[in-house]
């Protein structure tokens, strides 16, 4: 199994549902970390 488990289109369908608080995850690393989550 590969880190990488979203497609774009997957992507962008979840993205604006993620709450991005004020001390909550870089918005530029949020894939990074939502699928690391999946990953485990």
């Amino acid at each position: 199994m590969t880190r990488r488990q979203l497609t774009d289109e997957q992507w962008e369908f979840i993205e604006p549902y993620l709450p991005i608080g004020e001390y909550g995850p870089y918005p530029e690393r949020l894939r990074e970390q939502f699928e690391g989550v999946i990953w485990r």
